[in-house]
């Protein structure tokens, strides 16, 4: 089974290397080659999910101990399951908003293969391999962002292709850090590649702080987000991906392993190490919060609000206890399946009203109503309503900083409660307009898209009200998976 590590990978990378190849004379023919392998993947991930194989599949070794290898563990599974999950939603509702868009071929090549990138992340054995996969998923979504070919597009995928270099470089220095302590093989250790009392302790630090904020890039920490709500230019399926799925959660997903599998926990918890990253996400999940409640530009709100709940994410690892773990995960699936649906909606007002600032949206909910329909619960449940998925994974998330005790922790779910004040603020401001005021006359012909569009809405949309009251299997899935014990 260890061989359908390697086929999950390929499969959509080949798919979407084929997708020009063919020429593809009809739409509806490429839709079905699309949805086949992506559908057929998403299954072959449920399989390994289910069959859960043991050992690693290498495909490349270099000198001395250093490999390219695929495995499957707990944390592997999390991710990958969200790939798998949401990646067919994405692809259904790609097929009618890129009409619009031209140059179908190229986008649906690399976005086809990109889901198998992502999924080479997730199920990486080790750190070359993540660091490898990692790269290889900027160079194939910076020409995603520019997509659209203006100004704008270009000069938001330069910054985005800048940022990730100056973050992949900081993070190369911290493996290079950890392969210096003698992890020689870069392998994940549950707990941290255990150093010896004679191994100077601040270089362990450092290497984790560079490592951190290296690949914090991605999970768009503060001060190194800015090239986050630039990339809102891309089409919406690309930045639903961006924001919801593949590259930001490629980034915190980053930082767990580089923190419970990469630097010797004993070392870094209780330090100066523990105390920067911590204070860095309690500051950004307040700051992405404030800035989404200034922006009035649909995606761009959107885009400062996950900038806000990667930190949610990171904050819950920084506190490196295995209830941190936990929560830190729930809200990485949960904030996946909120955000994505948020900004299919945005995306549907875009494509249908072609509306992109909140004051032009005045009772577009009445013309609307599935979408602002969809849009109201994926608010209420990134909100922390009771019942819906937000409102676990945030309780978990204070739990789990309540029990560590300390200041820090303690400034965090301060941060988590302001957060959460300008959340509704950001939110339920826009949908109460959407509904409660009356349409102008530039939206007399507007609609709901056709089912392309609304099915992935509906279908997300029972997603979280699933998740949100019968999601005790999977906390307790999410548990063992922190306990290293999955």
């Amino acid at each position: 089974m260890n061989i359908l590590l390697l086929f999950i990978v390929l499969l959509p990378i080949l798919a979407g290397v084929s997708v020009p190849l063919l020429r593809f004379k009809k739409r509806s023919a490429r839709e079905v080659f699309v949805i086949s392998a992506v559908t057929l993947n998403s299954l072959l991930v449920l399989l390994l999910l289910i069959s859960r194989p043991q050992g690693v599949f290498t495909l490349v070794r270099f000198d001395g101990s250093l490999t390219i290898s695929l495995r499957f563990d707990g944390l592997s599974s999390i991710f990958g399951g969200l790939v798998a999950v949401l990646w067919p939603l994405a692809s259904v509702y790609a097929f009618e908003y890129i009409k619009h868009e031209g140059n179908d071929d190229r986008f649906f090549a690399l976005y086809t293969a990109t889901y198998g990138i992502t999924l080479g992340i997730a199920f990486s054995a080790n750190f070359i391999s993540l660091y490898l996969f990692y790269e290889l998923l900027t160079l194939v979504t910076v020409p995603l962002v520019m997509h659209s070919g203006d100004n704008r597009s270009i000069r938001a995928g330069l910054k985005y292709l800048g940022y990730s270099i100056g973050g992949a470089a900081s993070a190369l220095m911290g493996l290079a850090i950890l392969y210096n302590l003698g992890n020689e093989s870069l392998e994940f250790v549950y707990g941290g590649y255990p150093v010896s009392s004679f191994v100077n302790r601040e270089l362990v630090r450092a290497g984790y702080l560079l490592a951190f904020f290296g690949f914090g890039v991605k999970a768009a920490i503060f001060p190194f987000h800015g090239w986050l709500p630039s990339a809102g230019v891309a089409p919406t399926p690309v930045t639903a991906l961006l924001h919801a799925v593949a590259v930001v959660k490629a980034g915190v997903f980053a930082i767990m392993r580089v923190t419970f599998y990469g630097f010797d926990l004993n070392v870094i918890r209780g330090s100066y190490a523990q105390d920067v990253a911590m204070a860095f996400a309690a500051f950004t999940i307040v700051f992405g919060s404030a800035m989404a409640l200034r922006e009035q530009h649909i995606k761009r709100r959107l885009a400062y609000s996950t900038v806000s709940n990667l930190s949610y994410i990171i904050f819950g690892v920084t506190l490196m206890t295995p209830a941190g773990l936990s929560a830190a995960l729930s809200h990485m699936l949960f904030h996946g399946v909120m955000k994505i649906t948020l900004f299919f909606c945005a995306g549907a007002v875009m494509y249908r009203a072609h509306k992109e600032y909140l004051p032009e949206m005045h009772g577009i909910g009445r013309k609307m109503p599935v979408t602002f329909g969809a849009f109201t619960v994926g608010s209420m449940a990134l909100v922390g309503i009771p019942l819906l998925p937000g409102f676990l994974s945030k309780w978990g998330l204070a739990e789990a900083a309540i029990a560590s005790g300390g200041v820090l922790p303690t400034i965090g779910v301060a941060a988590l409660l302001i957060s959460a004040m300008l959340t509704a603020a950001y939110l339920f401001t826009p949908v109460v307009n959407a509904f409660f005021r009356e349409p102008g006359d530039d939206l007399a012909a507007v609609s709901d898209p056709n089912a392309y569009m609304k099915a992935p809405l509906i279908i997300l949309c029972a997603m979280m009200l699933i998740l949100g009251m019968g999601s005790s299997g999977l906390l307790g899935l999410l548990e063992r998976v922190a306990n290293c014990e999955f």
